[in-house]
């Protein structure tokens, strides 16, 4: 059995939360992610027989039974998984009656998943009915995110919008647009069932005053959408109390989206 600090998926886990935590997207305990992992790699670092015990999960997550998953643990920063991930991250397996999670490795001080967990199977449930390649589900509080949510609409077209015409990168990264959520309770399977019905046509929903969420197929697409919305709400409101001289005008996004050949939301366009 190889040894599972070494795994792969772990190692990604741990850069990924520290970037996260350096840039300011997950303060305190804030933020949290789950990535579904191949079962064939997970035997190679672990017994997939030995559950180390169970944990209820609040919600009925019947089609990902089986599935496997590494997720952040609820109450845990970030900047602790990358030199104790063991205590800070879990590996969990959905059981066979769909609303238990059977742990396999971590959440060593007896802890458990993020208390959003209903919320990202949800998501999951979701991405996979759109692109089976999409396994990972990304949820953090970019810094020019939500401030922009205070000073813009909060409508995904008009959102999505703004963001396509502050840097000409986006339209090619997530030409699918971004849904958008009013403000709403956290943590609860409520927000949890709105985002997931979202997902069903965005790979990234922002939550009102709160944050973001992203899917993807991997960590590094997950990030990388974040990532870009972030850079482009940074620069939208470096700008935004300023005279407008110049802008990147629809045609022009819509040049950019064909030359790249994608399919884009052309409905977001004023053409």
């Amino acid at each position: 059995m190889k040894d599972i600090f070494n795994a792969p998926f772990v190692e990604e886990m741990k850069k990924t939360t520290a970037n996260m935590y350096r840039l300011g997207w997950d303060e305190r305990n804030g933020g949290n992610i789950s990535y579904m992992l191949n079962p064939t790699e997970v035997g190679e670092y672990l017994d997939l027989n030995n559950v180390i015990r169970t944990i209820p999960t609040g919600f009925d997550a019947t089609p990902l039974i089986g599935k496997i998953f590494i997720v952040t643990g609820t109450g845990k920063y970030f900047k602790n998984v990358i030199d104790d991930p063991e205590t800070n991250l879990g590996i969990i397996r959905i059981a066979e009656d769909g609303t238990t999670a059977e742990l396999l490795w971590g959440y060593k001080d007896g802890g458990k998943f993020t208390s959003e967990l209903p919320a990202h199977l949800m998501s999951h449930i979701s991405r996979l009915e759109a692109n089976p390649e999409n396994r990972v589900i990304m949820h953090s509080h970019p810094t020019n995110t939500l401030a922009m949510n205070f000073v813009h609409e909060l409508d995904e077209k008009k959102l999505t919008h703004s963001l396509w015409q502050t840097c000409t990168e986006c339209i090619v990264v997530f030409p699918d647009g971004i849904g958008v959520l009013p403000w709403m309770v956290c943590g609860t399977n409520e927000i949890g069932v709105a985002t997931a019905e979202k997902m069903k046509d965005y790979r990234l929903v922002v939550w009102g005053m709160h944050g973001i969420y992203g899917a993807g197929k991997d960590l590094d697409e997950a990030f990388g959408l974040i990532e870009t919305v972030e850079k482009a709400a940074q620069l939208y409101m470096l700008t935004a109390h300023l005279p407008r001289v110049n802008t990147i005008r629809d045609e022009e996004l819509a040049e950019v989206a064909e030359a790249f050949g994608l399919e884009y939301r052309k409905d977001f366009l004023d053409l």
